[in-house]
């Protein structure tokens, strides 16, 4: 929302935001959170009978409030590390609705896990299963686990974020009997539950069909682990990758096509072979989290090389968005303070790092920029606050939410102490 020549999310200005908060400062609306947690939800129950569960998750951008957030809205979480699991813990977040993922989970993390009733742990290597096992008969628990398979599908997405093809450090190959020969070696160990296959083939996915293709994969996975092993998987968990709208020629589906497409090849498979539709897992992130997010930054000046490029800088940059130099990402930005003048100048946005590479944005057309403006950019509320890091001593940046006008303060601002608190 634009007023004045001043931007507004939902409906708090963007100079009362800076004045207030200072900047880079990430600004995420929490209405826009709940209304997709509230789509997805309703999904499942509209497209598999309620018989099924969205995790949220959660390394799109973890903190207590989302953790709340999400709690309140009814869905469940996937976590990656103690630190994460740690967090959600700490507000109440109900254990039994926790899914633990990672490809390397210490034994430390999987002690701390088990200690606390997890929900479910995704078997992704050989070595975790013993020590599964182990820790299940020290404390006398039977643990819930899914095994994380690769149904081999190229999602056609950047190569850093491609996860579902044979070659990737996650999961177990079906192709190649992988998957089969793990499920054997889960099958011995009594104190450990077999519960279903995991998979993920990738994110920022726009094209349902890759989503449908894999589903047609694990349903027919499930009718050969039945043919095998005469067992029945109960749960399945198709993990996440849907596409948000970065810039304006990004166009993902709606979220309840996805959902809706995928309904019917697990039905129509059931239906065809005889067997009970099973319970079914989502884990979308990025598209609960991503469109709500706007940082603000403060512009510093602008260098211009003649016939070359206009640098236009920032007082952050990869410290707090690296994902251009990881993937390139785009990203659409305005001078929030003059919104209502036209883009007319091309601008490279150079971060303050003493990095070449520092760079958030190439040949962008903003307004004409000067000292101490505002620059918004928008969609950037997963994987932003969440990757950040203190290259050069930098502190992170504070998070607020947004709601109906009003802000709220969710994350501090790390101060020069908290960056000194552990060195000796």
């Amino acid at each position: 929302m634009k007023k004045n020549g001043i931007l507004k999310i939902d409906n708090v200005s963007s100079e009362y935001i800076v004045e207030k908060y200072g900047t880079p400062v990430i600004v995420m609306e929490e209405n826009k959170i709940r209304k997709n947690c509230q789509l997805y939800k309703n999904s499942i129950d509209e497209f598999y009978e309620g018989k099924g569960m969205v995790y949220y998750a959660s390394k799109a951008f973890s903190c207590k409030e989302i953790y709340r957030i999400i709690m309140d809205e009814g869905l469940g979480i996937d976590i990656v590390s103690k630190g994460e699991l740690y967090t959600a813990l700490s507000v109440g977040f109900p254990v039994e609705n926790i899914i633990f993922h990672g490809n390397n989970k210490s034994e430390e993390e999987l002690r701390y896990a088990i200690e606390n009733n997890i929900g479910r742990i995704v078997i992704d290597n050989v070595e975790e299963i013993s020590i599964i096992s182990d820790l299940a008969k020290k404390y006398s628990k039977i643990i819930n686990v899914i095994l994380r398979v690769k149904p081999g599908v190229d999602a056609h997405t950047h190569d850093f974020i491609k996860t579902g093809q044979i070659d990737s450090k996650f999961g177990f190959g079906i192709e190649n009997q992988e998957a089969i020969e793990i499920i054997k070696c889960i099958l011995k160990y009594k104190n450990i539950k077999f519960k279903g296959i995991h998979c993920h083939i990738g994110s920022q996915i726009f094209s349902i069909d890759p989503f449908i293709h894999t589903a047609e994969i694990m349903m027919h996975f499930i009718l050969d682990i039945k043919k095998q092993f005469d067992i029945d998987i109960e749960e399945l968990n198709l993990g996440g990758g849907y596409g948000i709208k970065y810039i304006n020629s990004d166009d993902p589906p709606d979220y309840r096509e996805y959902m809706k497409e995928i309904s019917k090849i697990i039905f129509k498979i059931s239906k065809d072979n005889g067997i009970k539709v099973p319970y079914i897992m989502m884990e979308p992130g990025r598209s609960i989290v991503g469109e709500s997010g706007t940082t603000l930054y403060t512009v510093g000046g602008e260098k211009c090389i003649k016939n070359i490029r206009n640098y236009l800088s920032i007082d952050g940059g990869m410290i707090d968005n690296p994902r251009y130099i990881l993937y390139q990402a785009e990203y659409d930005m305005i001078i929030g303070n003059k919104c209502d003048l036209k883009k007319d100048k091309l601008y490279t946005i150079a971060g303050k790092c003493c990095e070449s590479g520092d760079i958030i944005g190439k040949n962008i057309l903003l307004q004409d920029a000067e000292k101490g403006d505002i620059l918004a950019v928008f969609s950037t509320g997963a994987y932003n606050y969440s990757m950040a890091s203190n290259y050069n001593r930098i502190p992170r940046p504070s998070v607020i939410s947004v709601k109906d006008g009003k802000d709220k303060l969710i994350v501090k601002r790390e101060s020069y102490d908290d960056i000194l608190k552990n060195d000796i």
